[in-house]
């Protein structure tokens, strides 16, 4: 079986450190998770670039809230997309919606074309779509390379059988990122039952911690 990938969301360099250190995949850098994320400082992002030997993602959100983004909120959107690809970032985090629930197609597009060659995942906006079948054909179409999900649920393990369906339905055209409160306790049941290869979690400046998640997720 292969082995399952753990994206480690972290707002601190210390955390990055920990993620590396208790195995983690890659991490994605992101600012105030109290408030659900937003785009981290360009000096957060250097350093962790600098100090790190696996991929280093960057959330691109300028503001907290609506996934809605209007036009001039898209540019400052693109406008960071492109300085997180610029300072070297191995995947940008991003995502937008319409008002009727969509994938904005016209947003995604312009992100995609900002970042140039650097990986793009769709972001969390993914769970408030109101068709995740139809989103995601149109995310594959689009180039997107990961949806980080938790199947619309609260947590991910209560949304495990749609990510199963989301990993079904993908075949392999793009990676669904299974998040939201996956934790070691419950890693291993997720991964069963999900069918995920990757996992998303907060996690703290405890690599031992960290370590835990990783090995429960691969059984271990």
């Amino acid at each position: 079986m292969p082995r399952i990938v753990l994206e480690a969301c972290v707002e601190s360099l210390a955390a990055a450190l920990a993620a590396e250190q208790g195995g983690a995949g890659r991490v994605e850098v992101c600012a105030s998770l109290e408030v659900g994320g937003v785009t981290p400082p360009d000096e957060l992002v250097r350093e962790c670039l600098r100090r790190l030997a696996i991929p280093v993602f960057v959330l691109v959100r300028p503001t907290p809230g609506s996934f809605v983004v209007g036009r001039p909120g898209l540019g400052l959107l693109v406008e960071q997309v492109r300085r997180a690809a610029d300072l070297g970032a191995a995947g940008v985090v991003a995502g937008a919606l319409t008002d009727e629930g969509a994938v904005d197609r016209v947003a995604v597009e312009t992100i995609l074309a900002a970042a140039g060659p650097t990986p793009v995942t769709f972001h969390r906006a993914f769970d408030e779509v109101t068709d995740q079948a139809a989103a995601l054909e149109e995310l594959i179409g689009l180039g997107v390379r990961r949806v980080l999900t938790s199947g619309g649920a609260p947590t991910a393990e209560e949304g495990a059988d749609r990510l199963r369906a989301l990993v079904r339905q993908a075949a392999g055209r793009i990676v669904i990122l299974a998040g939201g409160s996956v934790r070691a306790h419950n890693a291993a049941a997720l991964v069963r039952s999900s069918g995920v290869a990757e996992i998303h979690s907060r996690t703290p400046a405890d690599a031992a911690e960290v370590r835990a998640l990783v090995l429960a997720a691969n059984g271990a």
